[in-house]
């Protein structure tokens, strides 16, 4: 008979109120090791993409305390339970805390009943990290000594109002600072609330809608008029309202504003290992990054490679033509038991600036970089330079022959190995895949030949002209363009230097021409 599998755990995670870097370190440690997380219409792209290939995602749908809200919360409580006792790991997964107007406290007391063992990860809350982000101290020693946090939206199967509106009017006539959550629908109604208490019509008010995130917009005024301007403005949920003299900080102390590539969703379809120099700066720039990799680097353990390595003496020079070139090549002296000095007497020329930097992390300068990424390039840059004598390139498997092809024209000896081959992830990540099928993808970037061949395959039977859709096509040099153009791609952006810096600065002009529609 087999042994009844032991329980699991169900950990009610905060994620934050929107930014992925302000969910907690315990918070991220829960997303890692559990089985399943359950997730509301709160948790944008960029928290769920820190989940793990392979958890279960099930989205529970939370919007509001409006009709049907209990019976979705029923349901959640129940998955919840059912889940633990089948012995997953669950995580519910909220904005901001799930104990400040949340209803973790709900789950929790459903969770004790049915005898689930459960844990609290505290998540940063809005009420204190949307106003930051608009630069208004929710607490400052020159302007008030109190704070309080309100729901703007109680629950509507109370027989009466449950907050006590003449007591925070106190608050805000006192100078306090006046925090409302889930307000927007009636922020009339409560500022008339206050009004009424013989609270100043000029205390100045704020209004931060999609507090953290790249769409990010606030709006000032007074709790006189700002009701009336965001109704002008058409300022929406979530948002959260800040009522008190803090609020007229938001003017001097702003200072986190949506980059150019706000609300942009871009694809990077780079190998894990190389993606950050995309994907940072791109979340920098206020994009979303959907991180899709095409690519899997996978070591040929040659070993041509590792014999050509213990005669590295012997070649006037080693070519690279791509970081991962580098990191097969430094393994293989590892493995030989050497270091850099194999390379005295060795020239180096790297095809590009990306490629000089992995050869720098390796400790190693490069002789010679090219002022366009291409192998051509490369190829003329060392024939002017003088080859004078055999030539070491580790390539990728498969690679084109233009290096070799143009230094053997003019009369070099060159040692071709295959270093490392690429192939399409065995594997193919969920989330992103389903952003693209569904159109959600705004723009997409290609760094080589095989991340546009790789994602064709991964996209069968469906065509990727077709997949990709609306998306603006970026390649990061005409030989990608090229390969992208023959399968029927229109290539809409080649910078005129072939890096992933370049790329980005291209993508951000090409968003400013207006070229990008909505």
């Amino acid at each position: 008979m087999t042994a009844p599998r032991s329980q699991g755990v169900v950990t009610l995670v905060g994620a934050g109120p929107g930014d992925p870097g302000l969910l907690t370190l315990k918070g991220l440690a829960a997303l890692e090791r559990c089985d399943v997380v359950l997730y509301d219409s709160l948790i944008g792209d960029t928290v769920l993409d820190l989940v793990p290939e392979g958890v279960e995602l099930i989205y529970v749908g939370k919007t509001g305390a409006h009709s049907g809200a209990d019976d979705r919360q029923r349901h959640i409580h129940e998955v919840m339970i059912e889940r633990a006792l089948s012995g997953q790991a669950v995580v519910r997964l909220t904005g901001g805390d799930p104990f400040v107007f949340g209803r973790g406290g709900e789950e929790a007391e459903a969770l004790r009943a049915a005898g689930v063992a459960f844990e609290v990860v505290p998540g940063v809350s809005a009420a204190v990290a949307v106003p930051a982000y608009a630069g208004i101290p929710v607490t400052h020693r020159g302007f008030n000594t109190a704070l309080a946090v309100v729901t703007g939206h109680e629950d509507p199967r109370l027989p009466s109002a449950r907050t006590n509106w003449r007591a925070l009017a106190s608050l805000a006539a006192a100078g306090g600072t006046l925090v409302i959550l889930m307000g927007v629908k009636n922020l009339d109604r409560n500022a008339r609330f206050l009004l009424d208490e013989g609270v100043d019509p000029s205390t100045p008010a704020a209004l931060v809608q999609w507090g953290s995130l790249p769409r990010q917009r606030t709006l000032v005024g007074t709790l006189e008029t700002i009701a009336a301007e965001r109704a002008a403005r058409s300022f929406g949920p979530p948002a959260v309202c800040v009522i008190g003299p803090v609020a007229a900080l938001h003017e001097t102390l702003s200072w986190f504003e949506p980059g150019p590539l706000a609300g942009r969703r871009v694809l990077v379809t780079r190998a894990l290992d190389t993606s950050a120099s995309l994907v940072e700066p791109l979340r920098r720039l206020g994009a979303s990054p959907v991180i899709l990799p095409t690519i899997e680097v996978r070591d040929t353990l040659d070993p041509a490679l590792d014999a050509a390595v213990r005669r590295l003496s012997g070649f006037a020079w080693v070519a690279l033509t791509s970081a991962n070139g580098v990191r097969a090549l430094m393994a293989a002296v590892e493995r030989a038991g050497l270091d850099a000095r194999a390379f005295a007497g060795c020239r180096l020329a790297c095809v590009g600036e990306a490629t000089a930097r992995a050869l720098r992390e390796a400790g190693l300068k490069a002789d010679l970089v090219p002022a366009v990424a291409t192998a051509e390039a490369l190829a003329l840059a060392m024939i002017e330079a003088g080859v004078g004598g055999p030539v070491l390139a580790p390539l990728a498997a498969g690679a084109r022959d233009t290096l070799p092809t143009l230094l053997g024209e003019h009369g070099a000896q060159i040692e071709v190995i295959a270093a490392y081959r690429t192939a399409a992830p065995a594997v193919v990540p969920a989330r992103p895949m389903a952003l693209l099928r569904a159109g959600k993808i705004d723009a997409a970037t290609f760094a080589s030949p095989s991340a546009i061949h790789h994602l064709a395959q991964m996209a069968a039977p469906t065509p990727l002209p077709e997949l990709l859709g609306r998306a603006k096509v970026l390649c990061i040099g005409p030989v990608t363009a090229r390969e992208a153009q023959k399968i029927g791609l229109a290539v809409d952006v080649v910078p005129e230097a072939h890096s992933a810096e370049a790329m980005i600065e291209a993508l951000v002009a090409h968003f400013a021409s207006g070229a990008i529609a909505g």
